[in-house]
């Protein structure tokens, strides 16, 4: 047996350049006599007393974090100047040793990267780092609860420090402090950067690169190297689609595609695993609390003065208070939920079929239910600060855009207010995720930004898709999230198929059903918006593609993509057309 002071060594249980970890007993003296302990060390011994001091200091610090998914230090020290750190090894097994060759079953491998990061964000949190994320310094306990070793133990000589130096020659102290929070969360970047590489194992069996020190991996990998690590398609276990999406971010070439915080890519599995658990409610899930606290959107602003306004309706006709209510989004959404949710006029609405119109929901509730409606609402912005307000209300504008330029594309006989409700639907998802995770719904769109290179030498790289984007953040689809909410209302499944857009790998040919037609000119209408907001000569080659790609279904040009635009932008295109206003509809007094 080698012995280290009052250690005897019994197994090396792993090691990478920056440390190691054996499995030891100490001796019957001491605080712990006889105990089996695991002890963490550094490669290399610091350079002079000086750095064996700053080590022990940061050391001292890590011990006193008190976090579930950290495991509390035994003792620390040096011992002949090589530092230690003892951890209490009963009870509990190495995360290597549960892994296997064929990985862990998806849920247990997100699980069980979802416990170090919530570790690893309470230390990045505090300004601790680890500096060496390897699934050695992992052990599960006989209960499944995780703990990671190690904290603040290496000695990274091949990084930038963590300490600047403090002497520098008329360095301001300011200057110094923002140079050691650069450092800090550089080296916090990298441990989240390696939590990938163990999950990457934990699904695989496979250390990535074929490299079991994740250190290693991470000098190979852009901006220091040229290697590019993404989960294989052919994998022992399945790995859901949602959940490739997180491990590829986490791993991704590029820097600025990868999760920037311990808190992102744990919000990322969290999401997953949330949604993964629910059968049923799916990406519901992520949102039922929400929903009932703060609604589904926030009324838009102005919504006091309509208020009044519906007050003064008594005998207004029911399609010119459909046109008030569809002004504002949530109002004319909350209308839908509440008409298909509710047994309204001891009629089954669930078992007549779903709502459609506002006209409708206004016919079966009346003038009061259109008020509770309306009071329901939480006012404008509900919890959003101002940035986040000014985004939200953007896309709300984006989107009746879209409703309006559904209304000019539609075919002949269709209803106008069906048309502009279905493209609305179709864009739930985006205007939920918006108001209840804007930090996310920024995240997803840099993410699905292109790369435009720094010099001309190195080719451009384009973004994530949507899909992959939304999964990467919350761990769900956006189209998803609005079909769970649009089933929470009590919309079928032939609705909720109406409103998920047409892929934009299918083609688009003859409809015949009128589902189907709802569906592709809402779906026309999106691609038009997306289409003009690019930057030119891009934006009329893509009204082209897209004008192409609807022709046939729906008999429209280029011309008439360009037609309906010009009064949609301009807010001049009613949310109901003459044509609709002109027909005989009962009025409110005749249905309250």
């Amino acid at each position: 047996m080698r012995s280290f002071g009052r250690y005897e060594l019994r197994e090396l249980l792993g090691r990478s350049q920056r440390t190691m970890a054996w499995l030891a007993q100490a001796d019957q003296a001491g605080d712990h006599p006889g105990q089996a302990v695991v002890l963490v060390m550094p490669r290399e011994q610091p350079a002079d007393a000086e750095a064996a001091a700053q080590w022990e200091q940061r050391a001292r610090q890590a011990a006193r974090l008190d976090h579930p998914n950290l495991a509390p230090p035994l003792e620390l020290g040096l011992i002949d100047r090589w530092p230690y750190v003892a951890y209490a090894a009963a009870g509990a097994t190495a995360l290597t040793a549960q892994i296997g060759a064929d990985g862990l079953p998806a849920r247990e491998a997100a699980d069980t990267t979802a416990q170090i990061g919530r570790g690893l964000a309470f230390a990045h949190e505090a300004g601790m780092v680890h500096g060496d994320v390897q699934p050695y310094l992992v052990r599960v306990g006989d209960n499944g609860v995780l703990r990671l070793l190690g904290l603040q133990v290496a000695l990274d000589a091949d990084a930038e420090p963590l300490q600047p130096p403090g002497s520098v020659a008329g360095a301001a102290p300011d200057a110094v402090e923002a140079e050691r929070r650069r450092l800090q969360r550089a080296a916090a970047r990298r441990d989240v950067l390696t939590l990938g590489l163990v999950l990457h194992l934990a699904l695989t069996g496979q250390a990535a690169l074929g490299e079991a020190d994740t250190g290693l991996v991470v000098r190979r990998l852009p901006p220091r190297g040229n290697e590019v690590v993404r989960l294989p398609w052919a994998t022992q276990r399945l790995v859901p689609e949602s959940l490739r999406a997180i491990v590829n971010r986490a791993t991704d070439r590029q820097e600025r595609q990868r999760y920037r915080s311990a808190r992102t890519l744990l919000a990322a599995l969290d999401g997953w695993l949330q949604v993964d658990a629910e059968s049923d409610g799916g990406p519901l899930a992520l949102l039922l609390d929400r929903l009932h606290s703060v609604g589904v959107l926030p009324g838009s602003p102005g919504a006091a003065a309509r208020a009044a306004r519906l007050a003064l309706m008594e005998r207004e006709r029911t399609n010119e208070l459909a046109f008030v209510v569809l002004e504002d989004v949530a109002l004319a959404f909350e209308m839908l939920r509440v008409v298909n949710t509710a047994t309204v006029r001891g009629a089954q609405v669930a078992g007549s079929g779903p709502v459609l119109t506002v006209r409708r929901a206004i016919a079966m509730l009346g003038l009061d239910g259109v008020r509770h409606a309306a009071l329901a609402l939480r006012e404008w912005p509900g919890p959003l600060d101002d940035r986040d307000a000014i985004e939200l209300q953007h896309l709300i504008d984006r989107v009746k855009q879209v409703g309006r330029i559904a209304q000019s594309l539609r075919p002949p006989g269709y209803d106008s207010e069906v048309v502009y409700l279905v493209a609305l639907l179709q864009n739930l998802g985006w205007l939920v995720v918006q108001y209840h995770f804007p930090g996310e719904a920024r995240q997803i769109r840099r993410l699905m930004q292109p790369w435009a290179p720094p010099n001309a030498v190195t080719p451009a790289e384009p973004g994530m898709s949507e899909e992959g984007a939304a999964c990467a953040v919350l761990g769900v689809d956006i189209e998803a999230v609005g079909a769970a909410v649009a089933r929470h209302w009590g919309l079928d499944d032939a609705v909720v198929h109406m409103i998920r857009r047409l892929p934009l790998t299918t083609a688009v040919r003859s409809i015949e059903r009128d589902d189907d037609m709802l569906r592709a000119v809402a779906s026309c209408a999106n691609e038009t918006l997306e289409a003009a907001s690019l930057p030119e000569p891009r934006a009329t080659a893509a009204m082209a593609r897209v004008a192409q790609r609807y022709a046939r279904a729906l008999e429209i040009t280029a011309k008439d993509l360009q037609s309906a635009l010009l009064p949609a932008r301009a807010g001049t295109a009613g949310l109901l057309p003459p044509s609709m206003l002109s027909t005989a509809l009962p009025t409110l007094d005749t249905l309250v």
